[in-house]
């Protein structure tokens, strides 16, 4: 009843509540990338949802004007503090996870979920086993398993074997679980960067 009704319900009526804070951190977040570089204030990627339904996912912009899209061997984003494409406020954004905060106006839209595992960029899912591709049977979340036990630091197959079991246990108690250690996460910093080890 959970993963087929209630969640849904659950994340719109959140993502509600939560709007009036995104706008005040909107408004300070825009003044400054204005302030920092002039250029837009979101970047809007195309990713691969539910039933593999592409759609653009909303960001705070932390790169450079048309950043170009560096990618690992196994197709996942490339993720670094050394990044020269990042902007200074970019930098602070993605450190404090700030940057995904519009990905709110997603979840009002019904592309993605509150929880679930994170979004897939198009174009990949030639690479992914069978097994990978019941990821796609949910909506995926602003933040999930993997980022919260893991967030960027985490190998391809670990992200995958999460992903995976997220959507083999999926429940409210899991949900709640995967947020509390979100949070702990973030306060700890850890797990910032894909192509480099935490410190």
């Amino acid at each position: 009843m959970y993963k087929i009704f209630s969640k849904r319900i659950v994340d719109f009526l959140l993502s509600l509540i939560a709007l009036p804070f995104f706008l005040i951190c909107y408004a300070l977040v825009a003044i400054a990338i204005k302030l920092d570089d002039g250029g837009p204030v979101f970047y809007c990627g195309e990713r691969v949802g539910k039933g593999l339904k592409k759609y653009k996912m909303y960001k705070f912009r932390s790169m450079v004007i048309n950043a170009s899209d560096i990618r690992n061997e196994d197709g996942s984003t490339f993720n670094s503090s050394h990044d020269d494409r990042l902007t200074r406020v970019g930098r602070v954004i993605r450190k404090l996870s700030i940057d995904e905060l519009p990905q709110i106006l997603n979840v009002l839209k019904g592309d993605m979920a509150l929880i679930g595992p994170r979004p897939s960029p198009s174009g990949n899912t030639h690479l992914y086993s069978e097994e990978y591709l019941r990821k796609f049977t949910v909506r995926p979340g602003i933040t999930g398993y993997t980022q919260a036990f893991f967030r960027n630091g985490a190998s391809i197959e670990q992200k995958q074997k999460s992903d995976v079991y997220y959507v083999d246990n999926l429940s409210f108690s899991l949900d709640i679980k995967v947020f509390f250690k979100t949070l702990l996460t973030v306060i700890k910093q850890e797990g910032i960067y894909t192509n480099e080890k935490s410190k």
